[in-house]
């Protein structure tokens, strides 16, 4: 191999992971969490929206954050070489896609098509009811609806939940125990990207897969950048 070749066979591939919500620590978390999955030679560095309230929990607070995320991608685009939007509902994300020649990927998509592999059932565990059309949605832009079960929340309000992780892990277990029990899920995604901790520490708690987002959105976009 030429020395060229080599170093660019050696060059690190620069990921950024855009958090819709605007909690700067929320997005240092998904940031260590996606440097945690990561391959070697992939850097993952982590942009916050400033517009966005600092949990996303409604479809307005959604929807409106979509220009932001694209704006901030826009922002970003000549520094990375993928794109991550981590929030469930994707916001931004199809704008990304129009606009450049990035390779992007969503966490719900993501962690959509990870749950559904193998013919699998999957549902959602979450904390945000007022999303619920927004999750229901993703399915069948994603042509998986037959396998999708559901999504079950839990209960206690989110912005509560977030701040007592006990709390937080202990509710969104009896969600995915729902998803489960009463649904049929052959598999189950915490559905959020500020619960990538929650999520990570509910895996080994279940037989079946317990899906955490942001790892499958790090798992596709690193397919995605390297194919």
């Amino acid at each position: 191999m030429r020395a060229g070749g080599l170093a660019a066979s050696m060059a690190v591939r620069r990921i950024l992971l855009i958090n819709p919500n605007s909690l700067e620590a929320t997005t240092a978390m998904m940031v260590a969490i996606a440097k945690s999955v990561a391959a070697d030679g992939f850097d993952i560095t982590g942009a916050t929206a400033t517009r966005a309230p600092s949990m996303i929990v409604s479809a307005d607070a959604l929807e409106a954050a979509a220009p932001e995320v694209e704006e901030i991608a826009h922002l970003h685009r000549n520094s990375c070489d993928g794109i991550i939007v981590a929030a469930f509902g994707d916001p931004g994300l199809a704008g990304i896609r129009t606009a450049m020649d990035l390779p992007a990927v969503g966490i719900g998509e993501s962690a959509m098509r990870e749950a559904a592999e193998n013919g699998r059932r999957f549902g959602v565990a979450t904390t945000t009811p007022l999303l619920k059309a927004k999750i229901d949605a993703l399915p069948d832009a994603l042509k998986l609806r037959s396998r999708y079960t559901g999504t079950r929340f839990a209960d206690g309000d989110p912005q509560q939940l977030i701040r007592d992780p006990a709390r937080l892990r202990a509710a969104l277990a009896d969600a995915v125990k729902a998803c489960i029990e009463q649904d049929g899920a052959e598999a189950v995604i915490i559905g959020g990207g500020p619960l990538g901790e929650a999520a990570r520490d509910l895996q080994p708690m279940f037989v079946v897969p317990v899906i955490a987002p942001i790892a499958s959105a790090v798992r596709r976009i690193i397919g995605l950048v390297t194919t």
